[in-house]
């Protein structure tokens, strides 16, 4: 799939962070600083990678989440809000924008401000796989290009599903697995050889963009997902392909 090898085998005290075994303890730290170089050009790192596709996903996702006004929102690793405000403008009701990163959710902040939001939005610093949030308290959970970077997948699935009400929905849209064979060689060669110049072009940071090609690879495709989620509690899950693979949207109830 690339020149740089995935790691064979993966020891219980260690997990990925893109194709390197580091202790589980440092991967939330060394994602932070990604996400700190990051932050500043967020939205043109997803341009980068989707060669803008990404608004075209994420309107599909915020449609599917069927926002209403009685409705209330957690935005897991919400960075720097699209989904919020896509929640928002689509009449939802109160959300909270969340993410593990401050530097993240200040640029969110100022997006909010800019867009008139703020009343609508709290801002929380959270680790997803410890939520300070009530029981059975938001009616929809959502995590977008966030899930890959957490080091207990497992353990974000469970407190989604937790802090969501009887009869809530979890939806998450990730970078998922491309099931057009033909287009892979392609794929492969603009994640590896194009992206991380483009982000040392307009970044002044290859290694992270390096980092994000390779969390995609490492993610669960989407059957491992979906069966993450049913592990998890979640009921009538289902996976929606978008753009051949390349990213999907999952989603379940809390029943």
């Amino acid at each position: 799939m690339t020149d740089k090898a995935m790691p064979d085998q993966i020891s219980a005290d260690e997990t990925d962070f893109g194709f390197r075994s580091v202790p589980r303890e440092d991967k939330k730290s060394l994602v932070r600083e990604v996400f700190q170089s990051v932050a500043p050009r967020y939205d043109l790192m997803n341009d980068l990678m989707s060669l803008g596709i990404h608004r075209v996903w994420k309107q599909i996702f915020t449609t599917q989440m069927d926002p209403r006004p009685e409705r209330k929102l957690l935005d897991l690793a919400g960075g720097t809000g699209d989904i919020s405000f896509g929640w928002l403008a689509k009449g939802g009701g109160p959300a909270i924008l969340s993410d593990i990163n401050p530097a993240m959710l200040e640029v969110g902040r100022d997006r909010a401000t800019d867009r008139g939001y703020l009343e609508s939005l709290t801002f929380l610093v959270a680790d997803a796989e410890a939520l300070p949030i009530p029981s059975a308290s938001m009616d929809v959970v959502s995590m977008a290009f966030g899930l890959r970077n957490c080091t207990d997948k497992s353990a974000v699935l469970r407190e989604a599903r937790r802090v969501l009400r009887p009869g809530g929905r979890f939806l998450c849209l990730e970078f998922s697995r491309l099931e057009i064979a033909a287009l892979i060689p392609l794929y492969d060669a603009w994640s590896f050889k194009v992206l991380p110049r483009l982000g040392q072009l307009f970044a002044n940071d290859a290694e992270s963009y390096q980092y994000l090609a390779e969390s995609i690879r490492m993610f669960p495709d989407q059957e491992t997902l979906a069966q993450m989620m049913r592990d998890a509690g979640f009921s009538r899950v289902k996976l929606r392909n978008l753009s051949g693979g390349i990213a999907a949207i999952h989603s379940g109830w809390k029943l």
